[in-house]
């Protein structure tokens, strides 16, 4: 399969037209640019994509429908379509002069099928959602997080707060084996233990009976359970938790788990669950608040981490298109992108850092009540992560 996709994308980067080409300046500040926005918008993360991709339209919608002061035609690729329906219109895209970045993306898989195609054009790919490792960032960038960090940033917590073993476990994908990786390492360094036989978390593949592994957790001898589930998934393995035998064993996990329109399909068995986030609708600043209502007002809901991110990378497109001057390419776009500082986010300030992803805050959040729904309610600030190269 990947060797096809392989091929697949040589061929399309070879039939590109010369029209593609990202010297070619897009004229004057009235001239409309284009945007593509590449998001889930079918399967099981539906929701994810279709915050990413409303996020980013409620920016545009806020700033009049203008990055830089041009006018802004969006494209959007549904990317659950299949890589090689992604490969074939991203490469249509690219025949337009006046694309000048990609962003969204919702998982780890899509960014690497992304990064090949938009590579010989320069084009920026400002993704909005977590981000695999890339060899060549040059172009490449993230307004969301790192896949390590959500579980890099509980991991403390968990060991001061747990009197025994982690059972840890997440679909088997990028994202889900990166974030849990990156928390089993982070709680052994912070002297903890996994419950998992072998010391190595249990991956699973497109189930949907959850029941038999946190039976595991529970006989091996866990306190405490360490998850990364999103979309349908996250529905499922809630539910199933609160009815198994583990429901007993504190569950921990990334935010996405109980983020957005799932924590609401999951119902009272999300109640307890303590998730870590780089962001929550209740930070009190200027910015947030015109978001939040901003949000509210369209949505009649509480916006999410998704939302939120790609509502940012409006931000960066917006300070950066302005900063490129009254003429633009891909690569002026890229280089002012490389060159901005501290932006004013409903999350807080925050920057780049060497890996061309947010230094930020990150926050633990417990589901419980507020009148007759279910919150992910701020319990405390974590780590600040993203500093260091």
């Amino acid at each position: 399969m990947r060797a096809r996709l392989r091929a697949a994308i040589a061929l399309a980067l070879a039939v590109v037209p010369l029209t593609a080409c990202t010297r070619d300046p897009t004229g004057p500040t009235g001239e409309t640019i284009r945007v593509g926005v590449v998001v889930a918008l079918s399967g099981p993360y539906r929701a994810v994509g279709e915050d990413l991709r409303d996020g980013f339209q409620l920016y545009l919608s806020a700033h009049q429908n203008r990055l830089g002061g041009r006018p802004v035609e969006v494209a959007i690729v549904d990317e659950a379509a299949g890589e090689a329906e992604l490969v074939r219109q991203v490469t249509s895209l690219l025949g337009d002069r006046r694309l000048m970045a990609i962003t969204g993306v919702t998982s780890a898989e899509t960014t690497a099928t992304l990064v090949p195609l938009l590579r010989d054009r320069h084009l920026p790919l400002v993704g909005s959602n977590g981000r695999p490792a890339v060899a060549d960032l040059a172009a490449v960038w993230n307004t969301g997080f790192l896949p390590t960090e959500p579980g890099l940033a509980l991991a403390a917590h968990v060991q001061s707060s747990v009197n025994g073993p982690v059972w840890t476990m997440g679909a088997n994908t990028q994202s889900g084996r990166d974030d849990v990786l990156g928390f089993a390492a982070a709680l052994q360094a912070a002297g903890g233990r996994l419950a998992n036989e072998g010391q190595t978390p249990l991956w699973t593949s497109a189930t949907t009976n959850f029941l038999p592994y946190l039976a595991q957790a529970r006989a091996n001898g866990a306190k405490a359970i360490y998850c990364h589930y999103e979309g349908a998934e996250a529905v499922s393995f809630v539910q199933q938790y609160a009815q198994s035998d583990a429901r007993d064993l504190p569950l921990f996990a990334a935010g996405m788990l109980t983020e957005g329109p799932i924590l609401a399909s999951q119902g009272r068995a999300a109640l307890g669950v303590q998730t870590v986030l780089n962001y929550t609708p209740d930070l009190d600043n200027p910015a947030n608040r015109g978001f939040v209502d901003a949000w509210r007002t369209r949505h009649n809901t509480p916006p999410t981490t998704y939302a939120m991110a790609s509502w940012d990378a409006g931000l960066v497109l917006d300070k950066a298109m302005a900063a490129a001057g009254d003429e633009v390419t891909p690569e002026s776009l890229n280089a002012a992108i490389a060159s901005l500082g501290q932006l004013d986010s409903p999350r807080g300030s925050w920057q780049f850092s060497p890996h061309h992803a947010p230094v930020q805050k990150w926050y633990l959040r417990r589901v419980q009540t507020d009148g007759r729904t279910l919150t992910n309610a701020l319990i405390e600030d974590l780590d600040t992560l993203g500093a260091q190269p």
